[in-house]
């Protein structure tokens, strides 16, 4: 099977790793020829373009893609997409992200090559201003027209995309966000090596949460549920993984409240140090208002943690109350204090929903499971257009 893969930035993130992992396994488990297309890997995220070369992936860099709306550079971005499809004739274009999203359909439409897009998260969101919320949902109307499938992250993805009138529920298949499972079954490094390196003792209970420190991931919560959660049991500790605009206002907040010694950041890591710092915290929050379905509550689980979240997206098709963690009301302070706090002083409960996680979800998110269900869905589409093709004009509906 030939397919084209096409996403805005190949930055260190969830759907960027999900369509890296894609293609990964297309390659070396299916045979597939493969091309990912993208544009400049730039931002304070980091890149895995050096992760794409050095596991074989092809890659084309169109430098005029950017995430910013630049309707003269995505005019350009387009005309060079299609003509790598041209040249490349693949079975299907699979598009990914926003931007990559409109911009990829509109040339796959172009081109006549099915298309199938990942909803990784709604492109229209809470936080957004009325104007930028309907004119991304006009444009995912606009792009649904020219998708043959749809495949989501979350059942949450289909029903809010469904309830926009992006395209009917039939056209929607929910593959939930693969990933390489054996280092959170399993840690690269003992847990107390990684503790120590943190500055963590054995007695504290590490709370982590891992996420860029950028607006809607949540951070402010935890920050303001901190002082309470630490009054309860003085042993609780913080670690915020990833890095962001926002680590100067975090780092004021935290010290205005006196908990300064209380957490610790790592800033920015690569994704393969991911497992270990899971495997070094006791409970797993996130608090984001935004995400199509954080990979971190898979994680957290399969590496045997409890998870607490607020219920946004997919979030509650994994954290199942009282088996796998807490879901708690989105921006909640009260109930995010005695959620953690419950967890920090408990630490059988803490084994218990860790370890019912662990059994429900490690094989559900396999990234090969992932990759080959995705393969049935090119499958079916390819399958569809040709049918399509060579049924007679008398059978087309509306005839």
């Amino acid at each position: 099977m030939k397919t084209v893969h096409f996403i805005t930035r190949l930055i260190v993130g969830g759907a960027q790793e999900n369509t890296l992992l894609t293609c990964e396994d297309q390659i070396r488990l299916h045979g597939d020829d493969v091309l990912l297309v993208t544009g400049p890997g730039l931002g304070p995220e980091g890149s895995l373009e050096e992760r794409a070369k050095r596991n074989g992936v092809p890659m084309r860099v169109l430098p005029n893609l950017v995430r910013a709306i630049r309707p003269w550079s995505d005019w350009r971005a387009y005309r060079e997409l299609k003509q790598v499809l041209r040249e490349y004739r693949p079975d299907v274009l699979h598009t990914h992200s926003s931007k990559a999203g409109v911009i990829g359909r509109a040339a796959g439409a172009a081109v006549g090559v099915p298309v199938v897009h990942t909803v990784h998260g709604a492109s229209f969101h809470v936080g957004q201003s009325a104007v930028a919320y309907n004119a991304y949902k006009a444009a995912e109307r606009w792009a649904g027209r020219r998708t043959d499938h749809f495949v989501t992250v979350a059942d949450a993805m289909t029903d809010q995309y469904v309830a926009a009138g992006v395209a009917p529920r039939e056209k929607f298949t929910t593959i939930h966000s693969g990933f390489e499972v054996e280092p959170f079954l399993e840690p690269p490094r003992p847990r107390e090596e990684v503790r120590r390196g943190l500055g963590f003792a054995p007695e504290h209970v590490v709370v982590g949460k891992i996420a860029r420190l950028f607006h809607l991931k949540g951070h402010e919560f935890v920050v303001a549920a901190a002082r309470r959660i630490v009054d309860a049991n003085p042993n609780v500790r913080f670690l915020f993984v990833g890095d962001g605009v926002l680590r100067e206002q975090y780092d004021r907040d935290i010290a205005a409240a006196g908990l300064t010694e209380h957490f610790a950041f790592t800033g920015l890591v690569p994704p393969s140090d991911v497992p270990e710092l899971v495997h070094a915290m006791d409970v797993v929050v996130h608090t984001s208002l935004w995400e199509g379905l954080a990979r971190v509550l898979p994680q957290g689980l399969i590496a045997g943690k409890p998870v607490v979240s607020y219920d946004v997206d997919g979030a509650r098709e994994v954290v199942i109350p009282g088996e796998t963690g807490y879901l708690l009301p989105p921006e909640s302070i009260d109930e995010l204090v005695d959620a953690v706090a419950t967890l920090a002083a408990d630490p059988a409960l803490r084994e218990r929903l860790g370890r019912s996680g662990r059994e429900r979800f490690t094989d559900q998110f396999r990234h090969e499971t992932m990759t080959r269900r995705i393969r049935e869905v090119y499958e079916r589409v390819t399958t569809d257009r040709v049918e399509t093709r060579d049924r007679p004009q008398a059978d087309m509906p509306g005839s």
